[in-house]
């Protein structure tokens, strides 16, 4: 199909995430990827600013992810994980213990991240409940928090703001407090920045069974970053009250923060730890949950004796051989200096946004670029401009992002940063142009 019939036939049966189905939306038919660009079906050539939501770290077509699925495939493409267990899994959770914060040492691996909270939901309260405190089953989360689209994940997400309030009816009543303040940089005070988590805490503690959260960057939330002291004062608070601790780095794993988990910012072990997106290098999906021996064995040795979960494609050989792969390609590649270059040049590069009129912040953090609006994005209008600017970012609400793969150069992300700041002249220049017509 040529490009025209190609987005035609998409508008008449597809629908795609977070997006009605109407015929003008913007839609944009890819026909190859290698390294950092996106080939169009018109052959118009993108830089990928987004690496695929967060994912695709090492760039697209690697030949070293592709050939560990090629070999994988030879012998495998999947097996139940029930009753049998093969060797990519297995190196996979070796691994992944391995680099995690120490004291995780159990893995429970799902298929995608809202999966894995999940997961990490029916631990916590498996795990009260099996400590004979069967009150522990509510959870703590934030204001601006994102953990997924699943109804679990769905019950810890911001209950006001978030994309999920349309179900509040229907979701699990969870405590919340207001977000950690964004004061990465700023001088912390426990008195403010937790006296909310604490009251809470101190109030709920006999009904919670676990806080969850976003470590040192909420994503889909808001793009916010917040202290390690914050962290470390959630988790100290957590010990105190006698309350699990889950840490979604489903956003954040991996070395998107500067660090392999944004965790080891503030030098904490969680109880329960939730991987994704990155874990196979963005090839296919997969994702882990980690938990401590206490909770394995509590639960292993309660009246239950299982968790209760087990999807079907658990596990799955492909996706556990690319991951492998993946985590190698990490080792090899020396991602520290990836990330840390990628973020002094998005530092220096994003910095004159600051002098646009409409822009509230500007902050970047690891391989994160963030330009925050004072108003939303007209996606109608700025999807088309970006992409005209051969680059492809994937704005919302009020914030101008990018993620870039990790193996990006100092031209391509040059590119991105250029556009961004182009993109909020447009947007700015679009708003005062339809105020004024009014």
């Amino acid at each position: 199909m040529d490009n025209t019939a190609l987005l035609a036939a998409d508008r008449n049966t597809l629908w795609h995430p977070y997006s009605n189905t109407s015929k003008d939306n913007p839609l944009y038919a890819v026909k190859s990827a290698s390294g950092c660009t996106l080939t169009l079906a018109d052959d118009r050539r993108l830089i990928d600013g987004m690496a695929s939501w967060w994912s695709t770290i090492h760039g697209y077509n690697h030949p070293t992810l592709n050939q560990a699925i090629t070999t994988q495939l030879e012998s495998m493409a999947h097996v139940m994980f029930g009753g049998l267990t093969h060797e990519p899994a297995i190196q996979l959770a070796q691994s992944l213990i391995r680099l995690t914060p120490e004291g995780l040492n159990r893995v429970f691996l799902a298929d995608s991240g809202s999966v894995s909270v999940e997961v990490a939901l029916k631990m916590a309260r498996q795990y009260w409940l099996a400590k004979k405190q069967p009150k522990k089953q509510k959870f703590l989360a934030f204001s601006h928090a994102y953990h997924g689209d699943t109804f679990g994940a769905m019950s810890v997400c911001d209950p006001d703001n978030g994309m999920h309030a349309l179900f509040s009816a229907q979701l699990p009543q969870q405590h919340f407090c207001a977000a950690p303040l964004p004061t990465w940089g700023n001088t912390f005070n426990p008195d403010i920045h937790l006296s909310d988590i604490k009251n809470t805490l101190k109030k709920h503690h006999h009904e919670i069974a676990a806080v969850i959260l976003e470590p040192i960057v909420q994503g889909a939330g808001g793009m916010r970053f917040y202290s390690p002291q914050t962290l470390q004062g959630i988790k100290q608070l957590c010990v105190e009250y006698n309350v699990l601790l889950i840490t979604d780095e489903i956003a954040t794993g991996f070395g998107r923060t500067g660090k392999w988990f944004a965790c080891e910012h503030a030098d904490i072990t969680p109880d329960i730890l939730c991987l994704g997106k990155a874990l196979t290098g963005g090839y296919m999906t997969l994702a882990a949950t980690l938990c401590t021996d206490d909770i394995a064995q509590s639960i292993s040795d309660s009246d239950c004796g299982v968790l209760m979960h087990g999807p079907t494609f658990m596990a799955n050989p492909l996706a556990c051989s690319v991951a492998n792969a993946s985590i190698a390609l990490l080792e090899q590649n020396h991602w520290p200096q990836q990330v840390s270059a990628i973020e002094q040049q998005l530092t220096q590069a994003l910095a004159p946004a600051k002098a646009i009129e409409g822009v509230k912040n500007v902050r970047t953090l690891g391989a994160i670029g963030v330009i925050e609006l004072e108003r939303p994005v007209d996606m109608q209008r700025i999807q088309p401009f970006i992409v005209d600017q051969g680059v492809w970012l994937r704005p919302f609400g009020k914030l101008l992002y990018t993620m870039p793969p990790y193996c990006i150069n100092a031209h391509e992300l040059a590119t991105i940063s250029q556009a961004m700041l182009e993109t909020c002249q447009f947007h700015n220049s679009h708003y005062n142009s339809r105020h004024n017509k009014t």
